[in-house]
């Protein structure tokens, strides 16, 4: 998942602090995976196999598929129109400023709504390590949530550095686990294959994009790359087979290895238990923390730069951003957390509430993209507005808050996205503002 205020956008769940000079194939690509992976991987292969069973590996390919169009789509948009505006130009450029100002804004509420949820997932495994119950993994989630809201009113910045850094050790993690614990697989754990039906699938497939989310990191990859048309469809198959291979890599396993209980929330820790022990739980629950609080951390970041560019000049400038933004997901955050440990609501339906804004907003974006683009890449669009429409109505109830922010967003007046003419010519790179303009 990632931020897209004009200028940059970290994601919400991994790594892109894009600043420095032109980028290689090798180093987009690194910086674009990063952009896709993150502490949602740890959690949502248990979500989908409680849903569905063995049967979960078919949302994961059928929404794999999905995903590689919505690239596409995401490429073309971003070598025709550049970074201008991301999602909000993007949408604007095709459906006009009201529609763009929707989409910035169901983003923004995306990334609120999304970091009491990482902060969960962190939550989960540090309670997983230490043997305890949900109870303590929800308090060591509020205690991470204060914990990264603290840390960006002091404005401490992640380089990209430290944050490729972090998704490397992610990739080498989940490839640790599934390979270590592969002697534990059995194949009586694939029967039965479909032990809620189609119904368990479909069911299964809408938590499952907030682990696509990330796409739009075309926009702000076109301000760096010497030659964007020709480089960005390399990056972006490179990044789409990377994570193609962890995401069907890590679900596989976790039916595999884990059958019955499969369907926990912790799949990672579990597979690492199999493969190396009870040290592998402390591993795995080491790892999920840093990533929670490295990833929360951009992603309010990225928020606050957003804000920025959405409301009127002056509104929200400096500091002020960063202090709307952790108020706001302080506000919703907290209540969020403590419904989930009172039981009112579980982390499913918890992730399908950022999970419905951001296919609002893409959504909005590849509908835009059937008008701007042609080609192959329109037709990629045409298949992918009804796709992504189904999968947001089977989000069930967060999808009325999301049409709530989009109506409240295209309402209000302000600042808005503009509406970009199409270049002639491929996109030119230009200096990048850093993520953390906002500071």
């Amino acid at each position: 998942m990632t931020d897209t205020a004009a200028p940059s956008r970290p994601r919400p769940g991994s790594a892109a602090d894009p600043s420095g000079a032109h980028l290689s194939t090798a180093g987009a690509s690194a910086l674009y995976i990063g952009a896709l992976l993150g502490p949602s991987l740890l959690l949502l292969p248990g979500l989908a196999a409680r849903a569905a069973g063995p049967a979960s590996l078919l949302a994961w390919l059928a929404l794999l598929g999905l995903s590689g169009l919505i690239a596409a789509v995401f490429c073309a948009l971003g070598t025709r129109l550049g970074s201008t505006g991301g999602v909000a130009g993007y949408t604007a450029a095709g459906l006009g400023t009201r529609a763009g100002r929707a989409a910035g804004w169901c983003f923004l509420a995306g990334v609120v709504a999304g970091a009491p949820v990482v902060c969960l997932i962190g939550g989960s495994y540090a309670a997983a390590a230490l043997g305890a119950d949900e109870a303590t993994a929800v308090r060591a989630a509020l205690v991470l949530l204060a914990l990264v809201l603290a840390v960006r009113l002091l404005g401490v910045r992640t380089g990209a550095g430290l944050q490729l850094a972090l998704v490397s050790a992610l990739v080498a993690l989940v490839l640790f686990a599934v390979l270590g614990s592969a002697p534990s697989a059995r194949a009586a754990h694939w029967t039965p294959f479909l032990p809620h039906g189609w119904t368990g699938v479909a069911q299964a497939a809408p938590p499952l994009m907030f682990a696509f989310v990330g796409w739009e990191a075309a926009a702000s990859l076109t301000t760096r790359l010497r030659d964007p048309r020709r480089q960005l469809r390399r990056v972006v198959l490179i990044a789409f087979a990377v994570t193609s291979l962890l995401c069907l890599a890590l679900a596989a396993a976790t039916v595999a290895v884990l059958g019955p209980g499969a369907g926990g929330s912790v799949p990672l820790a579990d597979l690492m238990r199999a493969a190396v022990g009870a040290p592998g739980a402390l591993l795995a629950a080491g790892a999920a923390l840093v990533l929670t609080l490295a990833a929360t951390n951009t992603y309010l970041t990225g928020a606050a730069a957003l804000l920025d560019a959405l409301l009127p000049s002056g509104a929200a400038a400096g500091r002020r951003g960063s202090f709307a933004v952790v108020g706001a997901t302080a506000l919703t955050g907290v209540p969020l957390v403590a419904l989930v440990g009172t039981g009112v609501l579980t982390t499913s339906q918890l992730v399908s509430v950022p999970t419905a804004l951001f296919l609002s907003v893409y959504l909005g974006c590849v509908t835009s993209a059937v008008r701007v683009l042609d080609g192959a890449a329109r037709l990629a669009a045409i298949v992918c507005a009804p796709a992504v429409l189904a999968l947001l109505l089977g989000t069930g109830w967060p999808v009325l808050a999301a049409a709530a922010v989009a109506l409240l967003a295209a309402r209000t007046g302000g600042a808005g996205p503009t509406t970009p003419p199409p270049p002639t010519a491929p996109a030119t790179p230009t200096a990048p503002a850093r993520p953390d303009s906002a500071n």
